[in-house]
């Protein structure tokens, strides 16, 4: 039982496997205390796997666990249905990538399949977002009133189907709904393997004997169910509205949250940090130093460009960016930074990495030893690899994004630009992203109307690789120049070698791979390269000849010149002759 001075409810849950070897139900709930409590409220969920998948139970457990740990890291400016449903967007793409990657690709019946229900209550409103078959109930007297609506597909009175659910495809439609809560109102979330087999009479009576012990009283209806012949897995949760926080006015949406100043001077304070002094300002963000004044901790504040705070579609992209840093959990990834205070400001707030920017490190090591290199790539690309786990691409990999902090240790910064599957919302998911980054360490597909992908990420490392070799880039500005994909057999590759002879014939095999201009032909992921650059396979071993035009561009066009002028004096001299 929560114990606050504003919403303040009972719960209680049970889930039993029952007559299956198999638990393929899941279930949680978050209580928090303080300023989340305010911001974002109590949630319960609860999911069911479908039983012809063998890993279904993987699939409704991590979306529970995601729903809930995702939900609470979602930024205070954003209302609850948009809050939670870009959460569950996430985590219906990530489960269906699970299954695309597996043997199910080709049938959706044996993936990462659930369905999942889940009831938000804030303030003095509550909240529900729903796809499958799962049911919420709110309890009266002599009946129940079922809040959600079944997804099944009914084909005749034996056979039936799933219509909707999560990870089913690459994208889905969430239900919503919002209404009023009042003290002393009972809710009931349960799986059809408990609420086939109860009536209202049943559960109220259930409650009256067992009074404030809901977990009680969950595990009492799950035993009547199996009692009644219920051969499928059970869940029941119950929560009771005990007190409701006092009637006033809520913020919602970003209005929720004042834009700060044009700019936070020397000392200025901002809800609990003390700025120490500016960073840096660009034409899409303005970065400070400044100091938790609770914990003693630096951190980055990180505010809206003054030009674009009308923008409605920036400021969504800025707030996201700290819901992507508090998702990722990487030393190699900048971290949110950890405030429990309220927010009453929009701005992002992430850990301070003390160090210089690889950028930096490059003009202070012009020709590095390849272990050095090698060192900070592979922290990179283990950064890279965190965020294509929660299927996120980074989209603007380049040196000034990477923190070398006083240890060593490698870190990717500035999530601004960061693609979240499944978060693109009124619009084709088919549709390429658009160009975000820094366009000479940009992949080719994107200046040619492609899809992103992990191998994009990839050409990006790959291009820094390079850079940090020679000082150059390997395809020069050639890569921004690509309108067509027909441009991409124009790109020329300007071998490592002929500014590095020091390095190895393999090591140019490894990187003219990775950075080849069509995506399918470079090496899988990040880790593949990495792989590559330490342990490389014979394919790489066995040299071949490289073209004079890569070698040495000057000499190849003035040979070409010379070749081509000696063949026109020789047609000269035999028109002459037969003349």
């Amino acid at each position: 039982m929560s114990s606050t001075t504003s919403l303040r409810v009972t719960l209680g849950q049970h889930a039993q496997a029952g007559r299956k070897s198999v638990q393929q139900d899941f279930h949680g709930a978050m209580l928090p205390q303080g300023p989340l409590l305010a911001s974002r409220g109590i949630a319960l969920a609860l999911a069911d796997g479908i039983s012809s998948s063998s890993v279904s139970q993987i699939a409704s457990a991590a979306a529970v666990r995601c729903f809930l740990d995702d939900y609470y890291c979602t930024c205070e400016a954003w209302p609850v249905r948009r809050a939670a449903q870009r959460v569950l967007q996430a985590g219906n793409s990530w489960l269906h990538a699970q299954s695309q990657r597996s043997s199910a690709r080709f049938d959706r019946d044996r993936g990462y399949v659930c369905t999942f229900s889940a009831l938000i209550l804030k303030g003095r409103e509550g909240h529900l977002l729903h796809v499958g078959d799962a049911r919420i109930y709110r309890l009266h007297p002599q009946s129940l009133e079922q809040l959600t609506q079944d997804h099944r597909v009914v084909l005749s009175s034996s056979e039936s189907y799933l219509g909707r659910a999560l990870g089913a495809s690459a994208t889905v439609d969430i239900d919503y709904c919002c209404w009023p809560l009042a003290v002393g109102e009972v809710y009931l979330l349960a799986t059809d393997g408990a609420y086939e087999y109860l009536d209202a009479a049943t559960i109220q009576e259930t409650l009256a004997q067992h009074g404030d012990d809901l977990d009680g009283c969950a595990a009492a209806l799950i035993a009547t169910a199996l009692e009644r012949g219920s051969d499928d897995n059970l869940t029941v949760q119950l929560v009771r509205i005990d007190a409701l926080p006092d009637a006033g006015p809520l913020p919602t949406g970003r209005e929720g949250l004042a834009l700060p100043p044009a700019a936070l001077p020397r000392r200025s304070r901002l809800d609990g940090y003390t700025v120490v002094r500016t960073l840096q300002h660009s034409a899409r963000s303005h970065l400070y130093l400044a100091v938790d004044e609770a914990s003693g901790q630096q951190v980055v504040l990180k505010t809206p460009s003054v030009d674009l705070q009308a923008d409605p579609a920036y400021l969504d992209r800025f707030l996201l960016e700290e819901w992507i840093a508090r998702r990722i959990d990487s030393p190699y990834v900048v971290k949110a930074a950890a405030h429990d205070g309220p927010r009453t400001h929009l701005y992002v707030a992430l850990e301070y990495v003390e160090g210089q920017t690889l950028a930096q490190w490059m003009i202070d090591h012009p020709q590095p030893d390849l272990n050095s290199v090698r060192q900070i790539i592979e922290q990179v690309a283990q950064g890279l690899q965190a965020l294509h786990r929660k299927e996120m691409l980074h989209q603007d990999l380049r040196p000034e994004n990477i923190m070398i902090d006083c240890h060593g240790t490698a870190k990717i910064i500035d999530l601004g630009a960061t693609h979240v599957a499944g978060l693109t919302e009124g619009t084709d998911q088919a549709q390429p992203q658009a160009l975000l980054g820094s366009l000479q360490y940009t992949a080719p597909e994107y200046f040619v109307g492609g899809m992103g992908s992990p191998r994009s990420e990839l050409f990006s490392l790959a291009v820094i690789t390079y850079q940090m070799l020679t000082g150059h880039l390997p395809y020069g500005l050639q890569v921004t120049q690509l309108r067509q994909p027909a441009d991409l057999h124009r790109l020329r590759y300007i071998g490592l070698r002929t500014r590095r002879p020091d390095l190895p014939l393999w090591l140019d095999a490894v990187l003219r791979r990775a950075l080849h201009p069509q995506a399918q032909q470079r090496q899988e992921v990040p880790s593949e390269l990495v792989h590559d650059l330490r342990t490389p396979g014979l394919r790489y071993q066995q040299h071949r000849t490289t073209p004079l035009i890569e070698r040495n561009p000057l000499l190849f066009w003035q040979t070409l010149s010379c070749l081509l002028a000696w063949a026109m004096l020789v047609l000269l001299a035999l028109q002459a002759t037969r003349a």
